[in-house]
C-alpha cells in the first residue's frame, strides 16, 4: 500500500491525517472553452463539427444543411429541401475535402433528406406572469386554510393553500422515503 505525499499530510495528536491535496489554479473561462474545444476535435465530436460547419460548407448551404450524426467516421448531413440535397450531392467531395482539412476524422459522408421539428411556439412572459397564481390584482386575497395568512386566491385555487404552506408539504414530501 502506498504512502500519501507528505503535503497532504498533517499531524494530529500522535497520528497522522490526510488533507486533500490544494485544487488547481483557477483558469480564465476562455481557456476553459479552448481546452473543451480542441478535446472535442480530438475525439471527434459532432460539436467540432457544428461549430465548423458555416465555414466548412459555406453560408449557403450551411443554412439548409446541417450534420445529423457522425459515427465511425461517417458524417450523416441532413438537407431540409431536395435542391439542397441535390446541391449537397453534387459539392459532396469538395465538402468532404474541407471537413478532412479542418481536422475532423471524417472517412465518408452520407447526405440524406432531414426535416427538422418547428420550435415550439412558447408563451411569452409577459402572458404566463398576467394569469400567474399569485398576481393579487387579477386573482384577489383570500386566507390560507392551513397558517390563516392572507394569500393569492390563485394559489388557493391551484394548490388548495398558500404558496409558503406548498413549499412546506413538497419539502416533507421530498425529506420522507
Amino acid at each position: 500500500m502506498g504512502r500519501a505525499p507528505r503535503s497532504q499530510r498533517r499531524r494530529f495528536g500522535l497520528g497522522e491525517v490526510l488533507v486533500p491535496p490544494p485544487p488547481p489554479p483557477v483558469q480564465p473561462l476562455v481557456e476553459c472553452l479552448d481546452s473543451l474545444r480542441s478535446t472535442w476535435r480530438r475525439e471527434g465530436s459532432l460539436a467540432a463539427l457544428w461549430q465548423d460547419w458555416p465555414q466548412l460548407a459555406g453560408r449557403p448551404l450551411a443554412d439548409h444543411c446541417r450534420p445529423l450524426n457522425l459515427s465511425h467516421g461517417v458524417l450523416t448531413v441532413g438537407a431540409r429541401h431536395p435542391q439542397w440535397r441535390q446541391a449537397l450531392q453534387y459539392s459532396k467531395p469538395q465538402l468532404l475535402a474541407a471537413v478532412r482539412s479542418a481536422g475532423h476524422a471524417v472517412r465518408d459522408l452520407r447526405i440524406q433528406q432531414h426535416h427538422p421539428s418547428p420550435a415550439p411556439d412558447l408563451e411569452s412572459e409577459e402572458s404566463v406572469w398576467a394569469r400567474h397564481p399569485s398576481r393579487i390584482d387579477v386573482h384577489g386575497m383570500d386566507s390560507c386554510p392551513c397558517c390563516q395568512s392572507p394569500a393569492p386566491a390563485g394559489e388557493m385555487a391551484l394548490w388548495g393553500h398558500c404558496g409558503f404552506c406548498r413549499r412546506l408539504k413538497l419539502s416533507e414530501l421530498q425529506s420522507s422515503p
